[in-house]
């Protein structure tokens, strides 16, 4: 395996820790993927890292309330030390369009940024 497929690989279980994360409200998973000083953007919303988490941790779980595992992960493009990727989140009633840039520091890759908005299924 190459230096690249490797890092590619790593992204990707990023992402799925990313799904898992949203699907069963671990907040827990999600901050440890998530940079403490990241702001995630919507259009007209800015989020800290801590006060996403919070709405994900009182907000209803979708494995609990029957939502189907149905994210996916639309491209990844991988850069050297960095990666953007894209990805499609049936959340709850809402359909969602992701792009999460990652870095890679200290050897572990982390999403630094995210912008998201509503997407039409």
């Amino acid at each position: 395996m190459t230096q690249e497929s490797g890092a590619f690989l790593t992204v990707l279980d990023v992402v799925q820790q990313y799904f898992e994360g949203l699907h069963h409200a671990d907040t827990q998973k999600l901050a440890r993927i998530f940079d403490p000083q990241i702001v995630l953007i919507s259009p007209g919303i800015r989020r800290t890292r801590d006060q996403w988490l919070q709405l994900v941790r009182t907000r209803p779980t979708p494995r609990d309330a029957g939502y189907p595992f149905a994210y996916q992960v639309l491209a990844i493009e991988v850069m050297g030390n960095q990666a953007m990727v894209k990805v499609s989140c049936p959340l709850l009633d809402q359909h969602y369009l992701d792009y999460l840039g990652l870095v890679r520091e200290n050897n572990q890759w982390t999403v630094v940024s995210k912008m998201y908005a509503d997407y039409p299924s």
